[in-house]
């Protein structure tokens, strides 16, 4: 019997978030809006686009405001809430689409909002619950699923335990992350076979660091766990304030030529997709690792 693996997966596109939370500086709304709309020219259909977070913390998502008014229509535009605080601001807009994050580890869940994986719960359980009857969608993003940069190897029934907390409050989808790039091909599968078996009616996403170039790697084992949700940054742009040593997310483009290549679809246009790339790399502080992209840029410039 051959391998069987979906014929079909959606990218979440998570660069003009996660991708450029990490910045350095700030850099200008217009540009980032300008990202966004060549991502969807791109195909992208799901994509977080912005985060309601504290201005003195993550400075480099202060005009998210000004980001959600502007969102392109006919896509799901996901905006991330830590807190009470960034779901009274989404509230505030017509957006639906929210998704939240906690540590399994409790260490690194303090370096972000300065409480316990537990005490985090308690306070998002009953927010979620009031989003659910507001007709929301909502992503919970389970960060250190695999390893902590404080605390090292998180054992898996941690990981299972606080998914299945969100499963019963109704969450849509767990977006499960190797924050800071440390898992093997062998620990997706395992992981990611039990979640497909223990929540087989929410959506489920993986969502890779390539600190270790294992990405795609990963990737590849998380399609045999019966996986076809993945996250990931247009030019592997990114990385965590709270995670030393993070590097940045799996390149969408490394991930769509992979996918293409194996008869996978994604919907993803990548010409289009190096266009989105060009609006934002000169804005970075830092050059886009992305092997494909250098690759075919550096074909370009020869022609």
């Amino acid at each position: 019997m051959g391998l069987v693996l979906p014929e079909k997966v959606t990218i979440i596109e998570v660069g003009p978030r996660d991708g450029l939370q990490n910045e350095n500086h700030f850099i200008d709304t217009e540009t980032k809006k300008k990202f966004i709309q060549k991502l969807v020219f791109a195909g992208v259909q799901e994509m977080e686009i912005t985060s309601f977070v504290s201005p003195k913390w993550i400075p480099q998502m202060k005009d998210a405001a000004s980001i959600v008014i502007s969102r392109p229509r006919g896509i799901r535009s996901i905006v991330l809430v830590p807190n009470r605080k960034g779901i009274e601001k989404l509230l505030g807009t017509d957006c639906k689409n929210a998704a939240i994050f906690i540590g399994v580890s409790n260490s690194f869940n303090r370096k972000n909002v300065n409480k316990t994986t537990k005490d985090s719960m308690e306070e998002l359980i009953p927010i979620i619950t009031d989003l659910k009857t507001k007709g929301f969608f909502i992503r919970a993003c389970i960060s250190t699923a695999f390893y902590c940069p404080y605390e090292g190897k998180i054992p898996i029934e941690d990981t299972i335990k606080l998914c299945r907390e969100f499963a019963a409050v109704g969450v849509d989808e767990l977006s499960v992350a190797d924050t800071i790039g440390m898992a093997t091909p062998a620990e997706s599968f395992l992981l990611f076979s039990e979640l497909k078996r223990v929540f087989p009616s929410v959506m489920i996403a993986a969502h890779f660091h390539d600190t270790r170039k294992m990405a795609l790697a990963n990737i590849y084992t998380a399609l045999q766990a019966g996986i076809d949700r993945f996250d990931s940054s247009a030019g592997g742009i990114g990385g965590c304030p709270f995670a030393p040593g993070a590097s940045g997310n799996v390149a969408t483009e490394d991930v769509v030529y992979m996918l293409e290549r194996m008869g996978i679809e994604t919907g993803i246009n990548l010409e289009k997709l190096f266009d989105a790339i060009d609006v934002i790399a000169p804005h970075l502080s830092r050059e886009i690792e992305s092997g494909y992209y250098r690759l075919t840029k550096k074909a370009k410039d020869k022609m």
